[in-house]
């Protein structure tokens, strides 16, 4: 998630968790021993991630210290803790394992390497999975990348080798060499006639679970209907749709894509999906340094250059971008919606009387549903 500042994310104890996890993997490697146990700063109100050494004295790939033990740095994907109100109703633990796997197999993109899924809760108190721990820099949300970071203060080259690597690995999840039967898992079951017609029902159905306290946004009510009318005459043919497809959920090495992390909103849809998030993530925090008088990056992620950089790599032009930028602003707005309640429940913040002041980004996506933001840049 994208915040100035963070709300809790679990109440889970780590010291505790360490133990079952240590426990838990003795069943998978002779002698296993726990080291480094942590949780990234980044670590989001989504699924909870958890680093740390494993190290053991029987024969699976990994580093050998020459006594008999091997070692390897992993991290673990757990669902988040129910106390923490999570900001999703689902957490499909087992299709992020999945979906990470086939992108893996059938593409270039680097995916790190995945290793055992657990879905019974017991071992941890929840499903989980591990995976490989890959070393690399993450542009921060906290504080946003734009207000002052390794990216923001880089050269304008190297801003635009990153944009246009990241634009370059999103486009290979959507070319992997994938069928109707590899990707049905991904498949969204709510009623429509097309893929994007099932993830814009996928995200209403989110929406009433979000407002069942009864606090709907007009805003938001309004953004749907603005999609509608201006739905696109002809859509997109379905691809992988990487889901939070966002420079935050990937890590750099010399401003190169290592890794590609955050698979929970995966699905399966037009490729437009993912362009607009992308291009629009990085303007939702933008706009935050803009707004604290900051000059931001203006010249970073362009939804021109984007397109652009897309249709060298693919061949083939996005389209309707206006329609799924601002898609991307309505999901973002229902899933900060949400955040906001959480915060409330747990006084961080104080229930407004506005509803639609439970959406960080308000104004942009009035002024977007106006026809009034893009022409700003």
């Amino acid at each position: 998630m994208t915040e100035t500042s963070r709300p809790r994310t679990s109440t889970r104890d780590p010291a505790e968790l360490g133990r079952r996890l240590e426990q838990w993997l003795g069943g998978k490697l002779s002698g296993a021993a726990l080291s480094e146990l942590g949780v990234p700063e980044s670590n989001g109100m989504s699924s909870e991630t958890v680093l740390f050494e494993v190290a053991w004295s029987e024969g699976v790939a990994g580093h050998d210290d020459g006594r008999g033990r091997r070692s390897r740095r992993c991290a673990a994907r757990l669902s988040p803790d129910p106390a923490a109100v999570p900001v999703f109703p689902v957490y499909d633990l087992e299709k992020q394992f999945r979906v990470m796997r086939l992108v893996s197999a059938r593409s270039p993109v680097p995916v790190p390497e995945t290793f055992w899924y657990e879905p019974d809760p017991a071992p941890l108190g929840t499903p989980f999975f591990v995976m490989e721990r890959v070393d690399g820099q993450v542009p921060p949300d906290v504080m946003p990348y734009p207000f002052g970071s390794w990216l923001s203060e880089a050269s304008p080259e190297d801003q635009r080798r990153l944009q246009d690597a990241a634009v370059r690995t999103m486009a290979a999840i959507h070319r992997a060499d994938v069928g109707p039967d590899d990707t049905a898992f991904l498949e969204l079951d709510h009623p429509g006639a097309t893929a994007l017609r099932r993830h814009v029902a996928e995200t209403a159905a989110y929406y009433e679970w979000v407002v069942a306290d009864g606090a709907r946004s007009p805003l938001i009510e309004r953004s749907f209907a603005w999609l509608e009318d201006h739905w696109p005459a002809e859509e997109s043919p379905p691809a992988i749709s990487w889901g939070d497809a966002r420079i935050g959920n990937m890590m750099f090495r010399h401003f190169e894509p290592v890794a590609v992390l955050d698979w929970e909103m995966a699905a399966t849809g037009p490729p437009e999906i993912d362009i607009g998030w992308m291009a629009y993530l990085h303007r939702f925090l933008d706009d935050i340094a803009v707004d604290a008088g900051l000059p931001g990056m203006p010249g970073f992620m362009r939804l021109g250059d984007v397109a652009s950089t897309y249709e060298t790599a693919t061949g083939r032009a996005p389209r309707d971008l206006d329609f799924y930028t601002l898609y991307a602003a309505l999901r973002h707005a229902v899933v900060m919606s949400r955040v906001a309640r959480r915060q409330v429940l747990f006084g961080e913040i104080v229930q407004p009387e506005d509803p639609d002041d439970m959406i960080m980004h308000r104004a942009t996506l009035e002024q977007m549903l106006d026809g009034a933001y893009w022409s700003r840049f």
